[in-house]
């Protein structure tokens, strides 16, 4: 007797062909690892794609399938690859950029759709976020209501599109604009004109990424009965906790971020509020989440029920981070596990006032970075500091509204998946959110930096915390030569101004006879 389809994740996907936007991102690489990996019975997974910086379509996933990440894969089932069909196209481009005969092949052959494309930018134009966040969705769309096999489009949101409720419930809010007007905005008017009204037009919501994505819902639920859609809001994604290695990371995004420039001696002052909590889900626990929800929506036909689920991929209190913590464990960890030629001893503080922010930057980071990049420079060296620095101050302000407001994410929806799951699947796909230790866990996200991002050796893990020590006493040393120049500076002045007001004394006396 055959699996049941409604019973087995594994034999869902075998047999369909996938599509996949946004994977050459993050969670996008994660996703084709998690897939190839655990449901290698799959016919095929095209990836859309875009030729970058002179690399073609194919380079790029070659450059993509020698990551560490896909070691496993490798090992155990390499004929997998073959499964992956890069095609030619761009999210941002009207009919997605692609070619005529891509497109046939996707409308006769495609029967899930993950639309992880994205621009995460939360600084980005109105006009760039709308065509590819919104605009892009909606070419998505477009495509997906002519396949003839789709049975799932899970499209990837975020539960910060939501940012003006403090409690955000797995449900389509009220959208705070006109996606349909919005696009057409974007399309017609110059990206000045659009810039100066771009703070008006996002009303409550701090950035164009959250603005377009929360429009992005709505675009998808607009296309319900046509298309099988469900949205799927992650948190902050971060460094996987074990499959297929722990650590892994690919991008300075979120606390880890943070972690790493506290951790090199860089970031010295944080704008932001101590207890404010950072809602997070490693991004191997955000896939595996992911591919059950697709299969969810996939084994109800759209005549059975042609509403969109939606489900927030969120930790709703069972895993947290609040500032303190990742300041506390940064400094703790940057002991433990030091960064090689790290610039300075480990020391971040937060501030929660902006004033005192933007001095203790110019004082600790911004001055240091010109004294720096001097050196550099007479020594013939390129200087760097000075614009890392720059990249450091605009992201805290991009980052102000998250790091001094709090929100609650209920994830029942999600949860409620894990019931109807086999234990086998369980054991594969399964996604709980506090079964594992935090700090273990951000230990291993700091040793996947080094190795994944910083691309350093763990085997010289000794010398770095020997150059840590050494840094250590130079720090001290500086410090009590400073205390010492202080507290002399301040004697010198009291005898000054003592002698001072004995010789003023003594004059007005002498002229006052």
């Amino acid at each position: 007797m055959e699996p049941d389809a409604t019973k087995s994740i594994p034999m869902f996907y075998a047999g369909r062909s996938i599509f996949i936007t946004g994977g050459t991102g993050f969670m996008g690489k994660v996703l084709i690892e998690k897939l190839l990996r655990s449901c290698p019975d799959i016919e095929e997974i095209f990836l859309l794609m875009r030729a970058k910086k002179g690399t073609s379509i194919d380079e790029r996933l070659s450059q993509i399938l020698s990551l560490p990440l896909f070691d496993k894969v490798r090992e155990t089932n390499p004929s997998v690859f073959k499964k992956l069909i890069p095609v030619t196209g761009d999210v941002a481009d009207e009919g997605l950029g692609l070619p005529t005969i891509e497109r046939r092949v996707l409308i006769e052959k495609v029967s899930v759709i993950f639309h992880v494309a994205a621009s995460v930018r939360f600084d980005d134009s109105l006009k760039h976020a709308v065509l590819l966040n919104t605009r892009g969705t909606r070419e998505v769309c477009i495509l997906a209501a002519s396949m003839k096999k789709l049975v799932a489009l899970l499209h990837v949101s975020t539960t910060y599109g939501n940012t003006d409720r403090p409690v955000v419930d797995e449900k389509l809010y009220p959208p705070h604009a006109n996606w349909k007007k919005t696009i057409n905005i974007a399309e017609t008017i110059d990206e000045h004109t659009l810039n100066c009204m771009t703070a008006k037009y996002l009303g409550k919501l701090p950035n164009t990424y959250t603005f377009t994505k929360q429009l992005a819902e709505h675009v998808i639920n607009d296309y319900a009965g046509v298309v099988p859609g469900v949205i799927f809001r992650p948190s902050v994604v971060i460094s996987s906790l074990s499959e297929p290695v722990s650590g892994w990371l690919d991008n300075f995004n979120g606390p880890v971020g943070l972690m790493i420039g506290g951790g090199k001696g860089i970031l010295r002052t944080v704008y932001g509020r101590l207890d404010t909590l950072t809602d997070f889900i490693p991004v191997d626990i955000a896939i595996k989440a992911m591919i059950a929800c697709a299969w969810k929506r996939g084994i109800k036909t759209i005549t059975q029920d042609s509403s969109v689920p939606i489900y927030n991929c969120a930790s709703n209190g069972a895993k947290v981070l609040s500032t303190k913590d990742v300041v506390t464990m940064a400094l703790q960890l940057s002991e433990e596990v030091p960064f090689e030629g790290i610039m300075w001893v480990p020391g971040t503080s937060v501030q929660t006032v902006r004033w005192l922010y933007s001095l203790t930057f110019w004082i600790l980071q911004l001055i240091p970075a010109l004294v720096i990049d001097g050196v550099l420079k007479i020594s013939g060296a390129k200087p760097m500091l000075l614009k890392l620095q720059r990249k450091i101050y605009t992201a805290n302000f991009a980052l102000e509204h998250f790091l001094l407001n709090n929100w609650q994410f209920l994830n029942n929806n999600l949860l409620a998946i894990l019931t109807s799951m086999s234990p086998s699947d369980m054991e594969t796909f399964g996604f709980q959110m506090g079964d594992f230790d935090i700090r273990q866990y951000i230990k291993k996200s700091v040793i996947g930096s080094k190795l994944y991002l910083l691309k350093e050796d763990m085997n010289k893990l000794a010398d770095a915390q020997a150059y840590y020590n050494k840094m250590w006493w130079i720090d001290r040393i500086l410090k009590v030569w400073l205390g010492i120049f202080l507290a002399w500076a301040s004697v010198a002045s009291g005898l000054l101004a003592f002698v001072m007001n004995t010789t003023y004394s003594a004059l007005d006396s002498l002229f006052s006879v």
